[in-house]
């Protein structure tokens, strides 16, 4: 049964405050120890233990925090007409649609998901409201080849919250790799059915992980959505959310796994 809802967000950015995490219940790997804009935009307040999450388009999702830390997914160097530097980006390069070779100096954190050929990457960033970590997976290279280690799945710590990034997946993860993900309660999935994972392997790996919510997107036609939806129906409850936004809270997820069908809009500049 497919659930309806709007969701409008008109609110001012807020300045940015430095504060403590909220321990989540995966594995977190890290003990825990101003920006002012001239228009109205989208980004707007975050409640404590809350955690807002904007589709941006493809596979780039804001994710902004209480203290006003804004953290941005497969980050490819444009999210709209906001003029607006985020404090985190997370990369993969299966495809260009999905990293950038030239990202703003401004942005102080830059995290790409892979590392020289094979070797891969890992990362470990604490900024005291949030945590952002990542688990190796091995990418198809040119020519069918393979690159071991060469995307990440990220996640990030916050509010006590685990909201996990599957990036461009390529395999179902093993054993080892399911571990380090630990519990997830939010992940957003590539559904295209070809370019990633197959629809059926991808609705495995979901069902295995059984995040309490789950965010489609990588799809390119609505086909491949319904598809997806469908295969997933008989387990979680489709909820078509009609916008970009969601805001997530731990005491307020849904008590049957959901998936949760965002509309993609970029963060553009609105009227004063």
């Amino acid at each position: 049964m497919r659930i309806g809802f709007a969701l409008i967000l008109t609110l001012l950015a807020t300045p940015l405050i430095a504060q403590e995490r909220t321990p989540s219940h995966c594995i977190a790997l890290a003990q825990t120890p101003g920006i002012e804009y001239v228009h109205r935009v989208s980004l707007p307040d975050v409640a404590e233990e809350t955690v807002h999450l904007h589709y941006i388009a493809h596979a780039s999702f804001l994710i902004r925090s209480h203290g006003g830390l804004n953290l941005v997914t497969d980050f490819t160097g444009f999210t709209g007409t906001l003029p607006f530097i985020p404090d985190v980006v997370t990369m993969n390069h299966a495809h260009s649609s999905h990293f950038t070779g030239s990202p703003d100096p401004g942005i102080a954190h830059v995290l790409p998901g892979w590392g020289p050929f094979g070797e891969g990457i890992e990362h470990k960033l604490d900024l005291g409201e949030v945590l952002v970590r990542n688990v190796s997976t091995d990418i198809r290279s040119q020519f069918s080849g393979v690159e071991p280690r060469g995307n990440s799945i990220f996640v990030f710590e916050m509010a006590g919250l685990c909201i996990g990034h599957l990036g461009h997946l390529h395999h179902a993860p093993n054993p080892e790799q399911y571990a380090a993900l630990g519990r997830l309660d939010v992940v957003m999935a590539p559904v295209d059915g070809g370019y990633t994972l197959d629809q059926p392997t991808m609705i495995a790996v979901l069902k295995r992980l059984r995040a309490s919510i789950v965010i489609p997107m990588h799809w390119f036609s609505e086909f491949a959505l319904d598809d997806f939806l469908t295969g997933m129906s008989d387990s979680f409850t489709i909820i078509e959310v009609e916008g970009p936004s969601l805001t997530v809270s731990l005491d307020k997820l849904p008590s049957r796994p959901a998936i949760m069908v965002l509309r993609p809009a970029y963060l553009n500049v609105t009227d004063q």
